[in-house]
């Protein structure tokens, strides 16, 4: 039953789309954090541009430095944002010479400007500055003192300046991911479109259509193809041969009917009751041998149930072939044979297969055996065993079949040109079915002097586990012969 479980072009949306939003989400916070680096660094540099144009307006008289805020140092800082702009500039011992700074330049903070600039982030009154501080040199004055010009500002234009490079960053991905969107669906489309033309060549192919394919596909497919090529195949010789057993059978039904019909239509003109009884007996014999065939039939069909069951349990092939054997040994057309069983191992070999199926096996064989060799002839049933295989075999000493006719024996309705029998023809068709089914091999081979062997092999398996197998074996002569 064919279960829906998803679309693969919504599955590999879904996946794509996960794709480009985590990578998205990593590009996003790179963004946001080169977008802010770079507001910072811009007004930092105004910052120092901001305190060179204080620290050249320094003068000196009386050994006194004396400074006048240029316009243009404030300007340096002044922004649409309107952030608080401040400034300082101490002297030597780190008092004010001009300031209009809310709180006090630390002495740890002057330590560090001494050795070089320094740019530091701080808070006062709840709210974020920026400091920027650096010690110039007197060298060339009066007084070779330094001094230290410090400003600042709020961080208000930072933050807004950083914020709107963001924005304009993020209208631009998100642009190009609506636009990513559309060229993974139209590449979707693209790529999901040799399946599509193979969906639609198969949908349309004929219900008897059984040839290869004619599509080209990308590599991911090509397994996908070459697995309906094999499988039209197989149906493809299936077909072919139940066409060919469906005629096969109903030649072989016609003509025995046709001889029933015949040899009463015969009777019927006669007013001999002699030729009456005569005719009965030929369609009882008649009907026999139909019947047969029909039963023979109906196993070769049964045999693609094998497995499906749920019947293939583990089987102790000696006892089945010794039951087996007993069996035809008393019936009526084993009394003119010599039907006998070869020793047999001393214990339980077992093998998984059906108990019907290798019953249907070794009765087809032995009725083959009772049918084809005269009157007399000695056949013998016997076990070998191989390391993991058990080779079942059935040999007589009659007038044997040539090579070249061996394999054909094998198929339905093929009875190795014998004309002289009543068989069906379908007695090793369906043992060499049961061997296939079962994983087993049948092989045909020649007696000596005269006589056929034919010899099935089946894999072994472990004994069950609640049965004992070192359960010793009935000890038998070199052939027993049943009563």
């Amino acid at each position: 039953m064919i279960e829906v479980a998803g679309s693969l072009k919504r599955r590999l949306a879904v996946w794509l789309l996960l794709t480009v939003t985590g990578l998205g989400a990593l590009l996003m916070i790179e963004a946001w954090s080169s977008t802010h680096r770079a507001a910072e660094r811009a007004f930092d540099s105004q910052l120092e541009a901001a305190a060179l144009t204080i620290a050249e307006a320094v003068q000196w008289q009386g050994g006194e430095p004396l400074v006048e805020i240029p316009a243009a140092a404030l300007q340096i800082l002044a922004t649409r944002h309107q952030e608080r702009v401040f400034y300082a500039v101490l002297d030597a011992d780190g008092q004010p010479v001009s300031t209009n700074m809310p709180f006090t330049i630390k002495p740890e903070w002057r330590a560090q400007v001494a050795d070089a600039p320094w740019t530091l982030t701080t808070a006062f009154d709840d709210t974020s500055w920026r400091l920027y501080g650096r010690e110039y040199d007197s060298a060339g004055w009066v007084s070779q003192e330094p001094v230290q010009v410090w400003v600042g500002h709020t961080r208000a234009g930072r933050q807004a300046l950083g914020d709107e490079l963001f924005e304009r960053t993020l209208s631009r991905f998100l642009a190009m991911v609506l636009l990513a969107g559309i060229l993974m669906a139209m590449a979707l489309r693209v790529a999901l479109g040799p399946m599509r033309r193979l969906r639609r060549q198969l949908r349309h192919r004929d219900a008897d259509d059984m040839g290869p394919l004619d599509a080209r596909v990308p590599e991911e497919m090509r397994e996908l193809a070459q697995t309906l090529d094999h499988l039209f195949a197989r149906q493809r010789h299936s077909r072919e041969a139940l066409l060919r057993f469906t005629a096969d059978a109903s030649h072989q039904l016609k003509t025995p009917l046709a001889g029933l019909k015949s040899t009463s239509e015969l009777a019927l003109k006669s007013q001999d009751p002699a030729d009456w009884q005569a005719a009965l007996l030929a369609v009882h014999d008649g009907a026999d041998r139909t019947s047969r065939l029909a039963s023979q039939l109906l196993s070769l069909a049964r045999l693609r149930h094998i497995g499906e069951e749920g019947k293939v349990t583990p089987l102790d092939i000696v006892a089945v072939l010794r039951e087996c054997v007993l069996d035809w040994a008393g019936r009526e057309v084993a009394r003119d044979h010599d039907l006998g069983l070869a020793e047999l191992p001393g214990g339980p070999l077992w093998v998984r297969a059906d108990g019907w199926a290798i019953r249907e096996l070794l009765g087809n064989l032995i009725d083959n055996a009772l049918r084809y060799t005269k009157a007399g002839s000695e056949i013998t049933l016997g076990l070998s065993r191989h390391r993991d295989t058990v080779s079942l075999y059935v040999e007589d000493d009659g007038p044997g079949v040539p090579f070249e006719a061996r394999e054909r024996l094998l198929q339905p309705f093929e009875r190795g040109g014998r004309q002289d029998t009543d068989g069906s023809g379908l007695g090793l068709a369906i043992v060499d079915s049961i061997a296939r089914q079962l994983g087993g091999r049948l092989s045909l081979s020649e007696r000596s002097p005269h006589g056929l062997i034919v010899t099935l092999h089946l894999p072994l398996i472990d004994p069950p586990s609640d049965h004992d197998a070192s359960r010793p074996g009935e000890p038998g002569a070199t052939r027993e012969t049943p009563p």
